[in-house]
């Protein structure tokens, strides 16, 4: 079969691979193999796709619909599968079978075109918030999971290093700060969806909304919640009213989910300079504009 990745993904592997990489030089060969492997028919590429993996649509040898996603070893897609297995389809997509080593996902089909962000705003954070709710279990016993300690102790050492002496440096030092005084005394360790957002929630046939394409990690709820207080950031900061409106959403999602509201205000700002700081640094100024000045509300 003729296939070329999404645009998108190849931008997004050259912003942390642009030297090249191997995984996507390998990937038209790859998709054949697990293709004719599964006896699967191929309907088409989702486009534009995710910035970490390749999704197809496909039918299995007895027309059942379903989705094929590969991802390189950076995803980690052996977490993804091991996590979807144990929400065992509860809030979040079904395994139909998996190669995590191989980065291979035979994941049941949703609907791809309509996810929770396209409801009215408040609609939107109410149900993905209950979506969020179920997959917060307790992770499996000797659990594989990269801790929230340890995600965030690598990302504040890169935010530190691109800081450096620039005028980022305060908001950098206030975020690692509340990391650090969050880490001081974790409440409750969950098994985490990890990169939640309202494009993340499909609609399905089982359950009519449910999580796809997890980064797994295992601490304290606030982490996850976090993700969701900036979502449709790019319509907070063309509001007047933006800063009130971010301050607002955080105290309703963390009384909607039994949140300590200071937790994931502290979570929030540290995720959000997190995301800008990256974002300069691979090139995507208007990206990073947003998220920090976003960051400065909190």
């Amino acid at each position: 079969m003729a296939f070329e990745p999404p645009r998108r993904l190849v931008r997004a592997l050259g912003e942390t691979a642009p030297d090249g990489d191997e995984w996507l030089e390998k990937l038209p060969g790859t998709v054949e193999q697990a293709v004719a492997l599964r006896e699967l028919t191929v309907e088409r590429v989702q486009v534009p796709g995710g910035r970490s993996s390749v999704v197809l649509l496909v039918r299995r040898a007895d027309d059942t619909p379903a989705v094929l996603k590969l991802a390189p070893r950076r995803a980690r897609p052996e977490s993804e599968a091991v996590a979807l297995a144990h929400w065992g389809g509860l809030g979040a997509v079904q395994v139909l079978e998996a190669d995590g080593a191989a980065g291979v996902l035979l994941l049941e089909r949703l609907h791809p075109e309509v996810s929770v962000r396209s409801l009215p705003e408040a609609k939107a954070l109410l149900e993905a918030a209950g979506t969020l709710r179920r997959l917060w279990v307790r992770p499996p016993e000797e659990h594989v999971f990269e801790t929230v300690a340890e995600r965030t102790g690598r990302q504040a050492a890169a935010m530190a290093r691109a800081a450096g002496d620039t005028e980022l440096a305060p908001l950098v030092t206030a975020a690692v700060a509340a990391r650090d005084e969050l880490l001081a005394a974790p409440p409750e360790q969950r098994l985490l969806h990890g990169t939640f957002r309202q494009s993340k929630v499909l609609a399905g046939e089982r359950m009519p909304w449910l999580a796809v394409g997890p980064d797994p990690v295992v601490g304290e709820c606030a982490f996850d919640l976090a993700r969701l207080v900036r979502d449709r950031v790019e319509d907070l900061i063309a509001s007047p009213s933006g800063a009130s409106i971010t301050r607002r959403r955080i105290k309703r999602l963390a009384e909607s989910l039994e949140v300590d509201q200071e937790r994931l205000r502290g979570w929030t700002l540290f995720r959000a300079v997190e995301s800008g700081v990256r974002a300069l640094r691979v090139g995507r100024p208007g990206d990073a504009e947003l998220l920090l000045e976003f960051a400065g509300w909190v």
